[in-house]
């Protein structure tokens, strides 16, 4: 393990591998670097980049404070990149592809970005998220807060979630449920069912792709393409069989074949 120090002071821990460009891996909600997607995709870069892999704030062996506010996420990323040599391409999934994008847009030292299926939400075509929702998440208990993320936040049903309370997966989530609210917050006034605001993104100036999987919902893929129409210069891609949980074999050469691309 390795740390790196934010702004406020906070240690942020990650875990470094291969060689090569540097590459840093931002997750989604409930994830650590120990536990998600990110440890089979960093295998699966680790012969073109040097990839950074680390805990978000509140997560595995990275601290915390207790007056969370989305600036320090965005001064915890930009503190692994220092670490990894000043700048970096990143990639950004779910709720990491929503930190990603606000940090773009702060200007830290990204060189160019691939961003999957950031949760935002531009039409009526699914249940809509409570726009109390971040409130609701910081009242409760771990359990009840995983079970409100899942169902009012990405609409699965009742049954699936009490499936997931039998699987080996759901100690290590209780133990990270209370950043569920910051996940909450990233996301902003974007999950709501309104048009994006292109202006929160209009001081983009570098690459970035937009990504979706070719079996995600309906709502995902209008979200998308929304939002690599409202990103400065971006482009968009579908990856065919895949859906939010994207398998690492899959996104890997979409990472790859974008970060090393001449510009």
């Amino acid at each position: 393990m390795n740390t790196a120090v934010s702004k406020d002071g906070t240690t942020i821990a990650y875990d470094q591998h291969g060689s090569g460009p540097a590459l840093i891996l931002v997750d989604g909600a409930l994830c650590s670097r120990a536990q998600g997607p990110m440890p089979d995709l960093a295998e699966q870069l680790a012969d073109r980049f040097t990839v950074y892999n680390y805990d978000r704030r509140g997560r595995g062996e990275s601290g915390d404070t207790s007056d969370y506010e989305v600036d320090r996420e965005i001064e915890d990323l930009a503190a692994v990149i220092e670490a990894a040599g000043g700048s970096a391409c990143v990639y950004g999934t779910s709720s990491g592809a929503a930190l990603v994008l606000r940090a773009l847009a702060a200007g830290v030292a990204i060189e160019r970005a691939v961003v999957f299926e950031p949760p935002f939400v531009v039409d009526d075509s699914r249940k809509q998220i409570p726009r109390s929702w971040v409130a609701d998440l910081e009242a409760l208990e771990p359990g009840p807060a995983i079970k409100y993320f899942f169902t009012k936040g990405i609409g699965l049903p009742g049954f699936v979630v009490t499936m997931m309370k039998l699987m080996p997966a759901w100690k290590p989530m209780r133990a990270i449920a209370h950043t569920l609210p910051y996940d909450a917050r990233l996301l902003g006034e974007n999950c709501f069912g309104d048009p994006l605001d292109a202006t929160q993104w209009a001081a983009i100036d570098v690459p970035v792709l937009v990504v979706n999987g070719g079996k995600s919902p309906a709502w995902m893929k209008t979200s998308t393409r929304a939002l690599a129409a409202a990103v400065p210069g971006a482009e968009h891609t579908e990856v065919p069989g895949q859906n939010h949980v994207i398998k690492a074999t899959a996104i890997a050469p979409v990472i790859a074949g974008y970060s090393t691309r001449p510009r």
